[in-house]
């Protein structure tokens, strides 16, 4: 435990930051997970949103300074290859199977 005045201070400073670091890293893995889970089960319109929440969210906690802005990048371009591959495939995909007429 701390003994000085301004060590107590650093000390509730430090609790109030890791519960503040915490909630973001929460929030931020939680909408990765998203991304993750419409990815294989959702539309492309529905990935593209959550890219962009999930994009904003790195780029805030890169600010922040919670997590490293290299690893902010990273995991922009790691989900913009994502989509940029789901949006490939739903191209070269048939819009609809056509159907014979008699």
């Amino acid at each position: 435990m701390p003994h000085t005045r301004s060590a107590k201070k650093q000390l509730r400073k430090n609790q109030k930051r890791r519960l503040r670091n915490r909630a973001t890293m929460k929030a931020l893995k939680t909408q990765l997970k998203k991304v993750a889970a419409t990815s294989s089960g959702g539309t492309l319109e529905d990935l593209r949103k959550e890219y962009t929440l999930a994009a904003k969210k790195l780029d805030k906690a890169a600010a922040k300074r919670v997590i490293h802005p290299n690893m902010a990048a990273r995991k922009k371009s790691q989900l913009a290859r994502l989509l940029y591959a789901k949006e490939q495939a739903a191209k070269s995909a048939p819009a609809a199977p056509a159907t014979p007429t008699a």
